[in-house]
């Protein structure tokens, strides 16, 4: 079957349901990006998220459980646009975040950890680790 045909076999109703579920999750609504539909059952694992406790699963990476979360992965610090990851395995440099100690992680490749701090904001140049001390 076709996916025209497909198409012919589906009630308007069906359509309009199927679209509406769909603008619930895009970028207009207030939930998070990403819904968790499978794998319920591994064990929760405690975060901290620019500031908040937010809970997530054994084996999710960061990136996942911040999306699950929220909306964005981190804004950029170029153009302050909303940034939620690109290549997801590593290559692109568009997740990185920080933990509240200044340590930059991948949140794409990086398991999410009970008790760890993430910072999502672009840090202060006076504050972090990479910048020169003031003269």
């Amino acid at each position: 079957m076709t996916s025209s045909s497909l198409m012919a076999h589906l009630s308007p109703d069906t359509c309009a349901a199927g679209n509406r579920e769909r603008d619930a999750h895009s970028s207009g609504g207030d939930g998070p990006q990403f819904v968790r539909v499978a794998e319920q059952a591994r064990a929760p694992v405690a975060f901290t998220l620019d500031g908040r406790h937010v809970d997530a699963l054994a084996g999710d990476t960061v990136l996942t459980a911040i999306l699950l979360a929220g909306k964005r992965v981190r804004d950029s610090e170029f153009s302050g646009a909303p940034r939620a990851g690109f290549c997801l395995m590593g290559a692109c440099q568009d997740c990185w975040v920080r933990t509240e100690d200044g340590v930059r992680i991948r949140a794409c490749s990086t398991l999410v950890e009970a008790g760890m701090r993430i910072v999502t904001g672009v840090p202060d140049a006076r504050s972090s680790t990479n910048a020169e001390p003031a003269r």
